[in-house]
């Protein structure tokens, strides 16, 4: 007998597991030179110091995906280096190595979307889509690339897997094959679970992924040191929607006033239609960009910017979120979202107070429009949530001549399609459009080939095509009798493809345009401060003097002088939150950064110079934070204290 049994088979395991790392470095490489637009990385040095602090989230990951693999292999059998086990080995590896690696695919394109690795929330997103299939073909068509990628490596990994190999051969039993079997088997598993942890510290938690945080220059680069499948695993089961305690209530009712009550207009009843764009992102936005400093900018929205000019526009404003659902929960019923959506939470199925629940009590008739299939997408659950007293989808619609044949009907057609319903019921009416043309695939209708500049970047075009859509409604609109005592909103559910490096620094990220019309100019003007989409839904119970108290955490846009412009939203693993002169970034618990207004791309942090500006801002973080978890838990989502 061998003086160390199965030394050979340890070996073996070693190289197998090794492989995984190798792929896993592969796979990061990739996702970088994908996305390299959109995260500043100064040098080599500066890229393998990214690389080697991913090793101790690689080793979770593959720790993880491989437990089984490493148990079956280790265990005392007498059987392990036959064939047929071997064989086994195998499939156990590759089934569950590489369902767990495609992972990091999917963001080679995605990041580009949501500028963070793919979390449990980005998977639940697909739960709503009914034409599933379509949606994958259309991306392994778009992108065959990424998946030739995949399967080159996948082909190699199996090779290089095959290389190594264990020469079968019979053990007989015996106390010391057992005894260091188990003894290797224990020592196996309490490396394993050291490194699935990250140390073997009893007072460190396991690593997650605000700790790749620790290790960057800037936020954008947590995403190198993080894989995919680390960022999904470690927000499976997770609930971050968690109590704290971080300030006094009178603190919090002091800074934020939760409860709102606006009389500083006189009661009316005007409609109410509000269009939130597919991807429809500041940047592409040529009237919001007048001031830019951005080199030979340019934008994509003619009729939009015509419209702008008779408009109350807000060329400083942000998204509350990063997915289309975020965007709804937002702007009809001001709930952002954070590390995790609120849709997407335990919380949703509760009563919420809302645009739609306070228009309702005034006699307002509501309706949701979406070209899509019904239900995608999450929109019909979260109507019904809301109370909304109609839904026009795909179905409703009922003329696939017009599906795009991905995401649902074209915009030209289905606006076309909401202006007719509307001018059916009977006002007053609340109506929101979620429009569906702007998006991956980038295609615009066969007939309107060529009429759109294609621009920078792929989205450009589809840009182009949402703005005539939007110039045909309201040429039909304005000839209907409901047209003139009706205010319109337009806004954007979140960024897209981005072109200028300006709109890749981090603060930039997820700015939207905000714009309210009314046929009458009563409100006109560009204003430059601070503006969020969870602004909206109090704006407009204050243009139509509503004067009943009622649950908001943004402010009116025109009159509120209590609380200061600010914006709250979640990105690069903190929340983010501005107000005044300054940028404050918190981890949930303290600030861990302040930055000059100004200083987009997070280039000198101040922390170190604190003022007291910063510390109120501070405090005033902490306020929402803990204000937005109580309510959400407590289910108290209503204008009860």
């Amino acid at each position: 007998m061998k003086k160390y049994p199965r030394i050979n088979e340890y070996k073996v395991l070693g190289a197998r597991i090794l492989l995984a790392y190798i792929f896993y470095f592969v796979a990061r490489i990739l996702f970088y030179v994908y996305n390299r637009n959109l995260i500043a990385v100064d040098d080599f040095f500066d890229f393998a110091a990214l690389c080697y602090h991913g090793l101790a989230f690689d080793t979770t990951t593959i720790l993880y995906t491989n437990g089984l693999f490493i148990l079956l292999s280790v265990f005392p059998l007498l059987i392990n280096t036959k064939k047929a086990y071997q064989k086994v080995l195998f499939y156990v590896y590759f089934t569950t190595n590489l369902l767990v690696y495609s992972a990091n695919f999917i963001d080679f394109i995605y990041y580009r979307y949501t500028f963070s690795r793919s979390t449990r929330a980005s998977l639940d997103t697909l739960e709503h889509e009914s034409n599933k299939a379509a949606l994958f073909f259309n991306f392994l068509l778009n992108y065959w690339h990424v998946f030739l990628l995949f399967f080159a490596l996948a082909y190699i990994w199996i090779l290089a897997y095959k290389r190594v190999k264990i020469t079968p051969h019979t053990e007989k039993p015996s106390i010391k094959y057992f005894a260091t079997s188990t003894a290797s088997l224990l020592l196996i598993v309490t490396l394993c679970v050291g490194g699935i942890r990250g140390d073997f510290k009893k007072s460190t938690r396991p690593i997650n992924l605000l700790d790749a945080s620790r290790y960057v220059k800037n936020a954008g680069q947590a995403d190198v040191v993080l894989n995919t499948p680390f960022a999904i695993i470690r927000t499976w089961n997770t609930n971050t929607f968690k109590k704290v305690n971080l300030v006094p209530k009178a603190t919090v009712d002091r800074l934020l006033v939760p409860i709102k009550q606006y009389r500083n207009n006189p009661p009316t009843k005007p409609n109410i239609v509000i269009f939130i764009l597919e991807s429809f992102a500041r940047e592409y936005n040529g009237a919001f960009n007048k001031n830019t400093t951005i080199p030979d900018y340019e934008g994509y929205t003619p009729f939009v910017d015509s419209l702008a000019q008779h408009s109350l526009i807000f060329t400083n404003a942000y998204a509350n979120g990063w997915k289309s659902i975020h965007g709804v929960s937002s702007v009809i019923a001001g709930i952002p979202s954070f590390k995790d959506a609120f849709t997407s939470s335990p919380y949703p199925k509760q009563k919420i107070e809302s645009l739609v629940s306070t228009l309702k009590s005034e006699g307002y008739d509501t309706s949701f429009f979406h070209g899509a299939p019904n239900g995608s997408m999450g929109f019909l659950g979260f109507a019904n949530i809301l109370g909304y007293d109609h839904y026009y989808g795909k179905t409703e619609y009922n003329n696939d001549a017009d599906f795009d044949g991905v995401w649902g009907i074209w915009d030209e057609p289905f606006f076309q399609y909401f202006n007719k319903t509307l001018t059916q019921k009977k006002p007053p009416f609340m109506a929101t459009m979620f429009s569906v043309s702007s998006h991956e695939p980038y295609k615009v209708p066969e007939k309107y080939e060529g009429k759109f500049p294609k621009g920078k970047v792929n989205i450009n075009q589809c840009i182009g095509y949402t703005d005539y859509a939007l110039k045909r409604f309201f040429a039909e609109a304005k000839k209907q009798s409901w047209y003139a005592n009706t205010i319109f909103v337009l806004v954007a559910d979140h960024g897209n493809t981005i072109a200028y490096d300006e709109y890749r620094k981090e603060f930039n990220k997820h700015t939207v345009p905000i714009l309210f019309f009314s046929p009458n100019q009563k409100y006109t003007g560009v204003n430059d401060e601070w503006a969020q989409q969870i602004d909206i839904y109090p704006t407009l119970l204050d243009m139509m003097g509503y004067q009943k108290p009622f649950r908001s955490w943004g402010r009116s846009l025109i009159s509120d002088k209590t609380v200061p412009p600010f914006v709250v939203k979640y990105s690069a693993n903190v929340y983010q939150f501005m107000c005044g002169n300054y940028i404050c970034t918190f981890d949930g618990k303290k600030a861990v950064g302040f930055y000059d207004k100004n200083d987009k791309g997070m280039e000198h942090n101040l922390i170190g110079k604190r003022n007291a500006e910063m510390d109120k801002i501070e405090l005033y973080c902490k306020a929402f934070i803990q204000d937005y978890m109580e309510r959400v838990i407590d289910k108290r989502l209503t204008t009860m204290k």
